[in-house]
């Protein structure tokens, strides 16, 4: 048959990417290096068994969900639900595609062109990328080298001209929490939109959250999620409580039907039924401890004080540890040797005591050997 040879059709193709708009013509797609490993603590998932309770109810939902109708474009049930949860109206919950919608819009709505960013990196990298996806100037204060703690004077200060500040509690990858202080210079001394990510919160101690602030602060945004404690990650569920001025025009420029039936249905189960949760957290919480602790009796590992479900380490040879891991040992973690800040450092997922043991196992094999 006849037709164009795929090199023609290369040939003629290759001129698009000059049509890609300049900021972000840099781009690619995600790439999170996954690998299939018999252990994954790469992603931050919660890998513990769910409560039957618990599980039943989301399978219920799902399996009573009809497909054949378009969501509720607002998913209004979800946000009554969680609207009590957090004792505030109905119009100060957004829902999203996971958190990372959420995130998307806000900067699309108040970021932009001459609309500065600031963030305190090492952080989520998504902040920064959503950044340039939305042409906001992007301003980072590095934390501290030892401890990465937050510089409260140089964050003031150069969020003093800025559109948005955002601050993540517990703070991915480094596990440490925000100090109240910082934030509350931030809401007296700035103009900014102030964001604190507490997709990582259900691990931390009672009291962290600041989310009961949002109530008299209006420039207080506050992300959650349901991919983490609520062990929801293939859902894609997350949510913003914010002042109802901000949640109006982040519904007016989400994307229709972001949220679909069966992410609805399972997170309203979930939501509904989160008391059930409480062994499941308690024992990630234990078992970050003990975790933590294995990984500081071994030979040249340093790690930082969690408040999230991962552990922060820096090792000789990371890279290569990283690999060796993966490759002889069939176990995955997150290798952010590389990333500015984090040199050396890889993240490591709180997992079952089974899958701790064997990465804990695993791991001292390896520097034994690299000794």
């Amino acid at each position: 048959m006849g037709g164009e040879s795929r090199g023609a059709r290369g040939e003629k193709g290759r001129g698009l990417a000059g049509r890609v708009r300049p900021s972000l013509a840099s781009f690619e797609p995600y790439d999170p290096a996954f690998t299939p490993c018999r252990v994954n603590l790469s992603a931050n998932e919660n890998t513990h068994e769910m409560p039957e309770e618990y599980a039943d109810a989301v399978r219920a939902a799902l399996a009573a969900t009809p497909l054949n109708r378009y969501p509720d474009p607002m998913a209004n049930a979800l946000r009554n639900a969680l609207a009590k949860r957090h004792g505030v109206s109905r119009g100060s919950i957004v829902v999203g595609n996971g958190g990372d919608e959420v995130l998307f819009n806000l900067l699309m709505a108040f970021g932009g062109p001459g609309r500065t960013l600031v963030t305190c990196p090492p952080d989520f990298s998504e902040y920064a990328l959503f950044a340039q996806m939305t042409e906001t100037p992007h301003v980072a204060v590095p934390r501290d080298a030892e401890d990465f703690s937050v510089d409260a004077a140089a964050l003031v200060a150069a969020a003093a001209g800025a559109a948005l500040v955002i601050l993540t509690s517990p703070n991915n990858p480094t596990g440490g929490l925000l100090d109240r202080a910082v934030l509350r210079r931030l809401l007296d001394e700035t103009d900014a939109l102030v964001l604190v990510d507490e997709a990582y919160v259900e691990f931390a101690p009672e009291g962290t959250s600041v989310v009961g602030l949002v109530a008299s602060e209006p420039r207080l945004v506050v992300l959650r999620t349901l991919s983490k404690a609520f062990g929801l990650a293939g859902v894609r569920a997350g949510y913003l409580v914010a002042d109802p001025t901000v949640v109006d025009v982040l519904g007016a420029v989400r994307q229709i039907y972001s949220v679909d039936v069966l992410a609805q249905a399972a997170a309203l189960a979930a939501v509904t039924h989160r008391d059930a949760l409480a062994p499941v957290v308690a024992d990630v919480v234990a078992e970050r401890e003990r975790l933590s602790a294995g990984l500081s009796a071994l030979p040249g590992v340093r790690t930082w004080p969690s408040a999230g479900n991962f552990v922060l380490v820096r090792v000789a040879g990371a890279h290569r540890v990283w690999e060796r891991l993966r490759d002889e040992h069939s176990v995955l973690v997150r290798d952010f040797s590389s990333a500015p800040g984090l040199e050396g450092c890889l993240r490591i997922s709180v997992g079952t005591r089974e899958e701790n043991d064997v990465l804990l196992d695993a791991l001292a094999t390896l520097l034994r050997e690299e000794a």
